[in-house]
C-alpha cells in the first residue's frame, strides 16, 4: 500500500507476513505503486518498507511450479518490478530490517538510497536454487559495489551483515535495529523539503542517465537538464526570494556569491 504524509513523503509498503515473500501479485501491486507515486504531484520523496523483515525473497513455491516456458513468459514482469521502483523520479529510500534476500535485495537496490539496521542481512543466494537474480540484481549490484565485489556475493550467495554491506557501499548508512523506517523517514524528508519536484528529478536523472554516458555526453546532459530549470517560474522564484533575503541581511547590493 502506498501512504501519503504531510511532509511529501509518501511510504510504499510491503504487506506479506510473515516474510514479505514477493509472489508475482506482490511484484505486480508494488510496480502499480511505484508507478503511481510517480504521476503524484504532491509526492516528492519516497520511502520502501517492509516492517520487521523487508523481504526475504520471491515466492519459491510459487517459481518451483513454474515450466522454463512459463517463467520466459512471466521473466520481463519479474524485472519491470524493480524497474518501476527505480524509475521513480524523485528520491526513494529503502528501509531494511531484518532481510533483505533476493527479490528483497533486488527491490532495495532498485530504490536510490538505502539505510539499515545492524542486525538486518542482505545477499542473493539464487545460486544455491539452480538460477541467478532475475529482477535487476546482477546489474544494479555490480554498478553500486563494483564488477569483482559483485561476483563475490553472486557466486558464494552468503548473505551479509549491516556493517559489512555498509563498508561494501551496499547501503548507504546503518542504525539501532528498529529505527530504520524512522531514520529512512527523515532522510526522505530532508530531500523532500530541499527544493521542488522538478529540481529533484532532475538532479537524479542527471545522474542516472549520466552514468551510462561518456563524460562529454554526460555533460551536455547537465548542461540542458540546467538550462530547463533555469527557465522554469520555480527557478526565479526561489532565487528572486534567496537574493531578497540576502539583500536584507547585508543591507543592499547585490552581496557575495554563495559559497
Amino acid at each position: 500500500m502506498l501512504e501519503s504524509r504531510d511532509d511529501g513523503v509518501a511510504v510504499l509498503r510491503l504487506r506479506r507476513p510473515p516474510v514479505n515473500a514477493l509472489d508475482a501479485a506482490a511484484q505486480d501491486l508494488v510496480a502499480a505503486l511505484a508507478r503511481e507515486a510517480d504521476a503524484r504531484e504532491d509526492v516528492r520523496a519516497v520511502v520502501v518498507t517492509g516492517g520487521a523483515v523487508f523481504g526475504a525473497g520471491a515466492d519459491v513455491h510459487e517459481m518451483a511450479a513454474m515450466t522454463g516456458e512459463e517463467m520466459a513468459v512471466r521473466a520481463p514482469a519479474l524485472q519491470a518490478f524493480t524497474d518501476a521502483v527505480a524509475a521513480v523520479r524523485v528520491p526513494v529510500v529503502a528501509a531494511v530490517e531484518g532481510a533483505a534476500l533476493g527479490g528483497g535485495l533486488e527491490l532495495a537496490l532498485a530504490c536510490d538510497v538505502r539505510v539499515c539496521a545492524q542486525d538486518a542481512r542482505l545477499g542473493l543466494p539464487e545460486v544455491g536454487l539452480g538460477v541467478l537474480p532475475g529482477a535487476g540484481g546482477t546489474q544494479r549490484l555490480a554498478r553500486l559495489v563494483g564488477p569483482s565485489r559483485a561476483k563475490d556475493l553472486l557466486w558464494s550467495g552468503a548473505p551479509v551483515g549491516a556493517e559489512e554491506a555498509l563498508r561494501l557501499g551496499l547501503v548507504d548508512e546503518v542504525v539501532p535495529p528498529g529505527e530504520a523506517l524512522g531514520a529512512a523517514l527523515a532522510r526522505a524528508a530532508r530531500y523532500a523539503a530541499a527544493g521542488p519536484r522538478d529540481a529533484l528529478r532532475a538532479a537524479g536523472r542527471a545522474v542516472d542517465e549520466g552514468l551510462a554516458l561518456a563524460l562529454a555526453d554526460g555533460l551536455a546532459l547537465e548542461r540542458r537538464l540546467f538550462t530547463e530549470l533555469f527557465a522554469g517560474p520555480e527557478r526565479a522564484r526561489r532565487m528572486g526570494a534567496f537574493a531578497a533575503r540576502r539583500r536584507g541581511r547585508t543591507g543592499g547590493g547585490a552581496g557575495a556569491p554563495a559559497g
